[in-house]
């Protein structure tokens, strides 16, 4: 879980600068590869990711290291989405009125209403972003520049949006390789909620079933294929998940 690690690429024809916040878990995977998918894709690009405590939301940081926010033209929030919150008001300070911020939460409804309790006169710089490009696997060390490539990522703006900002993450998204979409916050909860968050409740829950039972170890070795493509998931990291079902 490195931190505060700067790959700076500079020249023409372009010029921004991008900061990733990040768990030490599986969002850490979507803001790291996003973070190395940048680099590989853009010229000119200063890139930097600050690590955050997995319970607070607060940077694992001194108040002068998080100074390394002042003058960014891109946040990349990569946080539980319960987090999302005491990360933007952490952050509020340091960021300008063109900065863009996105975020790379499961859930949108809860995410906005918190960006508009943090962010206040700022959240309409804040365009909230679903990349749909999960892995089970926590930790920066999985993180893979091609995880977005040929993926769906959702963008869910509101009537606060500026359009200029949405401009920006929908061609940012789109040079990582994303196929991008939009759609109301509240519409996206209701189709994920069926497509994503209860296919992964039911398999936590058929891995529990299991587990706690006497002669696990016993039942384990007797299941094939379909048994594993059916709990795979279940892998996932439960932190994240826990608020995502909360939400």
């Amino acid at each position: 879980p490195g931190v505060a690690e700067f790959a700076v690429k500079l020249g023409p024809p372009e010029y921004f600068m991008l900061m990733v916040l990040a768990f030490t878990t599986v969002s850490a995977v979507l803001g790291q590869s996003a973070l190395r998918g940048m680099t590989a894709r853009f010229v000119g690009l200063a890139l930097g990711c600050v690590g955050m405590d997995q319970i607070s939301g607060a940077a694992r940081y001194t108040a002068g290291q998080m100074e390394l926010l002042d003058g960014i033209d891109i946040v990349l929030v990569a946080v539980p989405v319960a987090a999302t919150e005491a990360t933007f008001k952490a952050i509020r300070h340091l960021l300008s009125p063109t900065t863009l911020m996105m975020d790379v939460g499961s859930t949108k409804a809860d995410v906005v209403q918190a960006a508009r309790r943090a962010l206040r006169d700022q959240v309409g710089s804040f365009v909230p972003a679903h990349p749909i490009a999960g892995r089970e696997v926590s930790g920066v060390e999985h993180a893979d520049p091609e995880l977005y490539a040929g993926r769906q990522v959702i963008l869910t703006p509101t009537e606060r949006t500026l359009a200029a900002h949405l401009r920006c993450a929908e061609e940012l998204w789109t040079r990582l390789g994303c196929r991008v979409t939009s759609m109301a916050p509240e519409a996206h909860d209701a189709a994920f909620a069926a497509v994503s968050h209860l296919p992964h409740l039911l398999a936590f829950a058929m891995m529990q079933s299991v587990i706690r039972q006497e002669n696990s170890d016993y039942i384990l070795s007797l299941a094939g294929t379909g048994f594993r493509d059916f709990t795979r998931i279940a892998a996932s990291d439960p932190k994240m998940w826990r608020d995502i079902l909360r939400a």
